[in-house]
């Protein structure tokens, strides 16, 4: 049976340095609290896939992020790899040319280079690898969201036209729909992540992005875990085991 390999980019929320902060903890710690994709890391792993977690919270250095701003969508809003801004676009950090050097070499690369050697381990057992690309959202979505709207899914998958096959697509629309549960396809998030070295590049590599409304196991705004958190948890490991068996 092929492991999937879950990245998990947002469920951390240690701040390995505070230089350039220019807010106070307890604003850092808000945003931290509006930001986090809480208990990501337990809803999605599992013993029999590879989890690839990042250890250092996205308000740090966020892992799926483009490093170069050119590529990359959100950084017009301060929000790049290395966020400057809080989610209200108030300034919340200032990032020098020294200190993006500094967390990109010795935080973003390492965590990269983990996901791309399970992906290249998965190749070489099977000549594929799947990546589970695993998030959650606050069910009033953020500012800086780039698709806004009030009526949002229970789940949403992301998906990208190079390394998303139909199969993946079409076994999500059925798995949600059977369960009761309604599904936005890119919507409000789009997208799933694949390692550089093979983006674009190897069809092999296929991937797709999973995002949990946080009002499914949440006591939402707070990161408690609500009453629905087990049955929650069941239907994300249902969805695995699913793609698993493709």
């Amino acid at each position: 049976m092929q492991k999937l390999i879950l990245h998990i980019p947002h469920s951390s929320i240690v701040i390995p340095s505070k230089e350039g902060y220019v807010i106070s903890q307890e604003i850092l710690d808000e945003e931290i609290g509006k930001l986090t994709d809480w208990h990501t890391d337990d809803l999605f792993s599992n013993t029999r896939d590879i989890s690839v977690i990042a250890t250092f919270s996205r308000l740090f250095c966020d892992a799926e992020r483009f490093v170069d701003d050119e590529h990359e969508v959100m950084a017009k809003y301060g929000m790049g790899v290395l966020y400057e801004t809080l989610d209200n676009g108030d300034l919340m950090r200032k990032v020098t040319q020294e200190l993006r050097i500094f967390v990109i070499e010795n935080f973003y690369k390492p965590h990269h280079q983990q996901l791309n050697e399970a992906v290249l381990k998965a190749l070489n057992q099977s000549n594929k690898a799947i990546v589970i690309d695993c998030h959650s959202f606050p069910s009033t979505l953020l500012k800086r969201s780039l698709v806004q709207g009030k009526d949002n899914p229970d789940y949403n998958i992301g998906t990208d036209a190079y390394h998303t096959p139909q199969n993946l697509i079409d076994f999500s629309k059925a798995y949600f729909e059977d369960l009761g549960y309604s599904l936005g396809i890119n919507t409000p998030y789009s997208g799933a992540l694949v390692p550089m070295e093979h983006y674009q590049k190897n069809k092999n590599v296929q991937a797709i992005m999973l995002e949990v409304n946080r009002r499914l196991y949440l006591k939402e705004p707070t990161n408690e875990k609500s009453e629905n958190y087990q049955k929650t948890k069941e239907v994300v490991q249902g969805f695995l085991e699913g793609i698993r068996n493709l």
